[in-house]
């Protein structure tokens, strides 16, 4: 293949709030005193409310610097005593190192009535000026005269763990394990942050990108609302981003024109909306924001009323990479049935997926299903010494192998025990609770920190379907391809997924214009053949929209007829898509 053309940085110019975007905590907090200017009152309350992992030390600082306030004031000295903390989120967090169960509850559970007016007072004793409330729960301690939401993406706050800078909200475990720090933050901080967050988006005054340190961006809360209302009108990229792991290979590296590392890239999130960042640009100043808040803000218009009937201000399909090529297997594996992740987790639906084969070497293989007549208390007494470290699994004694080539689709519904092995590249179509993976087995490996990887025998043994054999494997999770329509230059074909998932996947194989509609439903493509292609309305409802080769790009449900052909480079020549939809 040619030079990459893939654009890991996609932005999304939103049009008619150029003027309304600041940088730097110099402008921004001159921003802010003039907004503050504005009211009669002699004493104006400045909240600052903060995702968790926002640097709040570094805001207060930055805005101290420059807007003088008569009292600083940080939401976390109202937080409950630590031991009723513990108490309150321990059956939820469990001892599982990765696994734990949804809060259901709300931030004000956290907060104690009398340390919130406290704080109150020292609003009441506080000289004329402007009083700043900063953190997550700041909103909570009084009415604001300005409102400023302070905003993070889940994937930075991962390198936030990883780094050690931070630990979970109110908890002193900077030195613990990332699973662990992960695990509190999505069953527990990032739940309740996401139901605060919802509930402010119309109250927001001003909107703070705070994903690079000492250098913040801001824009007024209607700039931020009208960038969410156009990106649910027209196609878009999330910001992608790749990870290293002890199975990575060497695909993405060349194809996504990754910076050489000395560990092999493993997977990537290009297409996870609650992980990844949208780029928004305000004239001449780029406002990074987690995808996830488009959905907030528009769910039926992003989703279509069906898709948010259904699964709510979810996101449900999901594309990853998994990356194979010159690297090694993926842990051998199995994802829970719907009762049991909703029973145990807490989770509403479950990890069904499949696996697109972008790329692969001559002789690769998948693991599929178990073998005919395979014991099932022989298969775990062989695993269960395997992670003690007696043997190595005789995998292919109870695992089915299928070679599999470039474009081939496997489909895996949950129950099914699978693994994709060294020399493939994997794009993962699938659902999106997407940390629900039972390892069952990892080939003798530890994790790029030296640790064991987690294995999950006793769940994993509550979910593999046994009747998941040879005959049934090949009869119905193997290449079920069927044409569903052609015309001239172009054929469309069904590719899966099985029937006991909801995602439906349609392949187009074309050298010519191809409509498409949403039909009111969310759809998730990828180009997985050709160098570019774009995207253009047959109405004119939004600008023509240009993807390269393995991008994921979203259609959200209100667009409605589009057409894909083939551009630049690939005029001419045939390319393909796989585009994802809800059933």
């Amino acid at each position: 293949m040619s030079t990459s053309n893939y654009n890991k940085f996609p932005e999304i110019c939103i049009h008619r709030n150029e003027g309304q975007a600041w940088q730097g905590y110099e402008r921004i907090a001159r921003e802010l005193a003039e907004a503050a200017s504005r009211s009669d009152k002699k004493k104006r309350i400045l909240t600052v409310e903060c995702y968790p992992s926002v640097r709040e030390t570094e805001i207060a600082a930055g805005l101290s610097a420059h807007l003088r306030p008569s009292v600083v004031l940080f939401a976390k000295d109202a937080v409950i005593d630590s031991g009723l903390f513990e108490e309150k989120v321990g059956k939820y967090l469990t001892d599982d190192r990765v696994f734990g169960y949804m809060y259901p509850h709300r931030l004000e559970d956290f907060y104690d009535a009398g340390k919130i007016e406290r704080l109150r007072r020292s609003i009441e004793e506080a000289a004329d000026g402007v009083v700043v409330i900063i953190g997550f729960g700041a909103s909570l301690v009084a009415e604001p005269d300005l409102l400023v939401y302070a905003d993070l993406a889940r994937w930075e706050i991962q390198q936030r763990y990883r780094s050690k800078e931070f630990g979970n909200w109110m908890t002193d475990n900077r030195e613990e394990d990332i699973l662990k720090k992960y695990k509190r933050g999505f069953f527990f901080e990032w739940r309740m942050a996401d139901r605060l967050k919802r509930g402010l988006f119309e109250r927001i005054d001003y909107y703070l990108d705070t994903h690079i340190q000492d250098a913040p961006n801001m824009i007024t809360g209607a700039a931020l609302l009208e960038g969410l209302d156009q990106v649910a009108r027209r196609p878009f990229r999330l910001v992608p981003y790749f990870d290293p792991g002890v199975w990575g290979g060497t695909w993405m590296e060349k194809v996504c024109d990754l910076p050489q590392s000395d560990k092999n890239y493993a997977w990537s999130f290009d297409g996870v909306p609650e992980e990844n960042s949208l780029y928004l640009t305000y004239g001449g100043v780029r406002i990074e924001t987690p995808a996830v808040n488009a959905i907030f803000y528009r769910p039926k218009e992003l989703l279509g009323e069906y898709v948010y009937a259904r699964f709510g201000a979810e996101f449900p399909i999901r594309f990853d990479f998994l990356d194979t090529m010159e690297g090694g297997n993926l842990s051998l594996q199995v994802h829970p049935m719907s009762e049991y992740i909703r029973e145990h987790f807490g989770m509403s639906y479950t990890q069904d997926e499949s696996y697109y084969f972008l790329d692969a070497v001559p002789d690769a293989i998948v693991y599929l299903g178990v073998k005919d007549g395979v014991d099932p208390e022989e298969m775990f007494e062989q695993l269960e010494r395997a992670e003690k470290g007696e043997i190595s699994f005789p995998s292919e004694r109870f695992v089915q192998t299928y070679p599999v080539k470039k474009h081939d689709h496997v489909l895996i519904p949950s129950g099914t025990v699978h693994c994709s092995t060294t020399g493939s590249m994997v794009l993962e179509i699938s659902a999106t609770p997407y940390i629900f993976t039972f390892k069952l087995w990892d080939w003798d490996r530890v994790g790029l920190d030296g640790k064991p990887r987690p294995v999950h025998l006793r769940h994993g043994k509550a979910n593999v379907q046994w009747d998941r054999s040879e005959e049934w494997v090949r009869k119905n999770l193997l290449n079920r391809v069927e044409k569903i329509a052609e015309g001239d230059g172009w054929v469309e074909e069904r590719t899966g997924l099985h029937e006991f998932e909801f995602i439906e996947t349609r392949r187009h194989w074309f050298d010519s214009p191809v409509q498409h509609d949403t039909q009111g439903k969310v759809n998730m493509l990828n180009l997985i053949e050709g160098r570019e292609a774009i995207v253009e309305s047959p109405a004119g409802a939004f600008e023509p929209f240009v993807v390269h080769y393995a991008e994921t790009f979203i259609i959200p449900a209100s667009v409605g007829p589009y057409t894909i052909r083939p551009y630049g480079e690939s005029e001419g020549r045939r390319i393909a898509t796989i585009k994802a939809f809800i059933k």
